[in-house]
């Protein structure tokens, strides 16, 4: 069922959800949350007494031609995203106390992909502690090979 307005998709027992580049989806219950990772990366946020979840998929845009420039914008858009995600899924599951989440990235075998993605999720990270969020390990992989296909928080 999705919510009227924002895109957000409360997912229903049983289901998989596939979380578009760009977006992010909450569930609340058994649902799936899944992502394929092509220089991207997914930040998986869930309480597991809740049994709640939500899952953001970022595209990292990376320039063959130049070093990459990460701006201001961009950031403050990453940042904006990764807000509304935690905080619709607070929203979705209000007794939800101990959040965890885990940021997962696959980046592409360009020069410069490296230092856009340290930085986006150095960022994300920052966030995410200041929110009150435990952080996991980051799970980066490279190259241009099988794509991540991340499932609430498991990469495959």
């Amino acid at each position: 069922m999705r919510e009227a307005g924002g895109g957000i998709q409360l997912g229903m027992a049983g289901a998989e959800i596939q979380v578009a580049p760009d977006r992010f989806e909450v569930t609340s219950g058994g649902a799936l949350l899944v992502a394929e990772l092509r220089s991207a990366i997914a930040v998986c946020v869930y309480d597991a007494d809740k049994e709640c979840g939500a899952l953001l998929h970022l595209r990292l845009m990376v320039r063959q031609s130049k070093p990459a420039d990460v701006t201001d914008t961009t950031l403050a858009t990453e940042l904006l995203m990764v807000h509304r995600c935690v905080e619709a899924l607070r929203e979705a599951a209000p007794g939800a106390r101990q959040l965890q989440a885990r940021i997962v990235a696959h980046l592409a075998d360009a020069p410069h992909a490296r230092g856009v993605s340290e930085t986006v999720i150095k960022l994300v990270h920052h966030y995410l502690v200041d929110a009150g969020v435990e952080v996991l390990p980051e799970d980066v992989e490279h190259g241009v090979g099988p794509h991540a296909r991340l499932e609430s928080g498991a990469v495959r």
